[in-house]
């Protein structure tokens, strides 16, 4: 487990932590919204399951070194890796309890997570693993410890999942457009993952090509006209999301 950030206190509230399968993940798909949270004052954080250690190019050390980088300019309050086996993790009670216990650690309001199916099969068991973990989290008589102290349950409000390489129709969008440009530099961190002229570390991916960066910023623009906006990035929601008056309309984008 690492920490980009030391917390000033063994225990900080969040109010929107957001879990990625593989270092890399948030970055493409919600980074924008974490910093117009940010921005608005919300504590953040991002928790990566595995070290993406399976991944064709770089390694879990370097991919380590590029999410610290990452978190840096997304400026979240903790970035923590569980450390579950890539490829292989399991929604199953061993990897469920280290979910839960970090959602009962940070107790956040609102959760993002991976996209319920992908071209990436992480992805979409990754997505019921933290759907069901944010559910168990809340139960009492489920008993897990953080820092040898038994944990109080946490029901998180929300589980939002974010939209990946392939396109699902969002239930809302958030406009991004003035965070845009620190969104790309997050993905660009990861020097050895995305297209670098640099880097010849190992062969030509799926997303190393230039044309896959083109297409994350051609979805933002495709999410942002669907608001008239320049950028947005797209959320879908199992749970119905209510408001509590008419105002809140009002208050956002028309």
């Amino acid at each position: 487990m690492y920490l980009a950030h030391k917390l000033p206190h063994a225990f900080m509230k969040l109010d929107v932590l957001a879990f990625g399968v593989h270092p890399d993940d948030v970055e493409l798909s919600c980074a924008g919204a974490l910093l117009v949270e940010k921005l608005q004052g919300k504590k953040t954080g991002i928790i990566d399951l595995t070290q993406g250690e399976l991944g064709t190019r770089g390694s879990a050390e370097i991919r380590l070194k590029e999410a610290t980088a990452a978190a840096a300019i997304l400026k979240v309050d903790i970035r923590e890796n569980l450390g579950l086996a890539d490829g292989f993790f399991k929604n199953e009670k061993e990897d469920q309890l280290k979910v839960i216990t970090a959602i009962r650690k940070y107790r956040p309001e609102i959760i993002f997570c991976n996209a319920p199916e992908d071209r990436h099969p992480d992805h979409g068991r990754s997505s019921r693993l933290v759907a069901d973990a944010a559910f168990l989290a809340g139960l009492v008589k489920i008993e897990t410890l953080s820092d040898e102290k038994v944990q109080l349950p946490w029901k998180t409000k929300y589980v939002f999942q974010y939209i990946q390489d392939r396109f699902i129709q969002p239930n809302f969008v958030i406009d991004i457009s003035n965070v845009f440009e620190d969104k790309l530099e997050s993905i660009k961190a990861y020097g050895t993952q995305f297209h670098n002229p640099e880097d010849t570390s190992g062969p030509q991916t799926y997303i190393s090509t230039p044309d896959f960066l083109d297409s994350v910023i051609y979805r933002s623009k495709m999410f942002g006209k669907m608001i008239g906006v320049k950028y947005a990035e797209g959320f879908i929601s199992e749970k119905m999301i209510g408001i509590k008056s008419t105002d809140a309309f009002i208050q956002n984008i028309t």
